[in-house]
């Protein structure tokens, strides 16, 4: 331990002293009636400050640009495959691969890999609450410029879930978290061996060797929920490992033993294997069910695991109150809704001006005219039947009477 005496210009009251400390630790002694101030900071700290908080606006704009580039992507590669199918090559879809020549393609590819990485530092200065429920804005911008870049409709659906994405979206950036609780691959270590993290991590593995082994086979291609939920509960090593990574990607360029440190190769194979694992499974399900279900329903069952994981794991609500967990929860719930109607609505064709138009038709009133005239044609027929009934009684009447002779006097019946 060193000790580092500073005047009292330097250390005034509320000053912030920053150190190189190497791989040593650093106390910091303000002299006079000061009070003694105490830090152990380790070689990936450059402040003697703790540092709990981090520049969420960074971490909030990288994950902006993650879900633009992503979002974007997928328009420059369907649009590489469109043009391809119309200079008659073999379609992807049909097992041909000439897009791999196409620049377009490739360029939607590395725009994607952008994104990607941008998403995977995003994790180094938001927390998972607020990064994985952002990825929904990718759905939403690619929904937008297809309707503009490749003549796609937009129903009137599809723009209210883009507005519901966007409302989400905002509620959530303003109650996100703002405290990062693990900031070091020593505190990562000490928050995966804690019991409860340690009991949610086995019970996730039990019941995806579950999904896997008996689940997969019988059903899998039965029931839509098997395939995505093994691609979900997967995410809980996914973004823990990402987390892990971002932090000591951070930490390396100060102290360069992180290389060595066990805990961060396991997360690079953690990540690596989770990866494939879910993409394989995510093929499979794409492969056997409707779009328009899968990707909804995967976005809902993955966002809640990794929700929860950043729960038990980071405990990253701690420092929330109470309505800003409402609002968080009810943030995702609308990006939810929001993302469910771009999907399963996509195929309704109807527009802002056909909606007016069959809300302006006076069907209520058509209905009570038509109830109007049945009551009517049911009165007329009611009281037909009472004419006939009372035209009846007289004819027999009158054919009871005895037949009267010519000669006789006539007799009229008054009644």
């Amino acid at each position: 331990m060193r000790d580092v005496h500073l005047n009292n210009e330097t250390c005034s009251n509320g000053s912030v002293v920053r150190l190189w400390c190497g791989f040593q630790s650093a106390v910091c002694v303000v002299t006079g009636d000061q009070t003694l101030a105490h830090t152990h900071l380790n070689a990936s700290v450059l402040s003697t400050d703790v540092n709990t908080t981090y520049n969420l606006w960074l971490g909030l704009t990288l994950a902006l640009l993650s879900a633009f580039l992503i979002g974007g992507s997928v328009i420059l590669k369907k649009k590489a495959l469109l043009r391809l199918a119309n200079t008659g090559h073999t379609r992807a879809g049909d097992g041909g691969h000439g897009y791999l020549k196409d620049w377009l393609w490739w360029g939607g590819l590395l725009t994607m890999g952008a994104g990607e990485v941008c998403n995977f530092v995003a994790y180094m200065f938001a927390p998972a609450t607020l990064v994985t429920p952002l990825g929904a804005l990718s759905v939403l911008i690619s929904a937008v410029l297809s309707s503009y870049l490749l003549g796609e409709v937009l129903n009137v659906v599809g723009k209210l879930g883009c507005l519901l994405c966007v409302l989400g979206s905002i509620l959530l950036v303003i109650h996100a978290p703002e405290e990062q609780e693990v900031t070091s691959l020593q505190e990562m270590t000490n928050k995966l061996l804690e019991p409860g993290f340690l009991v949610y991590v086995s019970a996730v593995l039990v019941l995806c060797a579950a999904l896997v082994l008996y689940f997969s086979p019988r059903f899998g291609r039965s029931n839509i929920l098997v395939y995505i939920s093994i691609c979900s509960l997967l995410g809980a090593f996914t973004v823990s490992s990402v987390k892990g990574l971002a932090i000591a990607i951070n930490t390396v360029l100060y102290d360069i033993s992180v290389l060595a440190s066990p805990l961060t190769w396991i997360l690079l194979i953690t990540l690596i294997v989770s990866i494939v694992t879910q993409v394989n499974y995510l093929n499979k399900s794409l492969d056997t069910f409707n779009t328009s279900l899968v990707y909804p329903i995967y976005y809902v069952l993955f966002t809640s695991v990794v929700l929860s994981t950043s729960i038990i794991l980071f405990q990253e609500w701690r420092s929330m109150s109470a309505v800003d967990v409402v609002t968080t929860l009810g943030a995702f719930m609308v990006i939810v809704v929001g993302v469910a109607m771009l999907h399963l609505f996509r195929e309704l064709q109807m527009t802002m001006k056909e909606l007016t138009n069959q809300l302006s038709q006076p069907v209520e009133r058509e209905g009570l005219a038509e109830e109007v005239s049945a009551n009517g044609r049911q009165e007329e027929t009611r009281r037909n039947k009472k004419e006939d009934k009372y035209g009846l009684m007289d004819n027999v009447v009158i054919e009871s009477l005895p037949p009267m002779r010519e000669e006789g006097p006539r007799v009229f019946i008054i009644s």
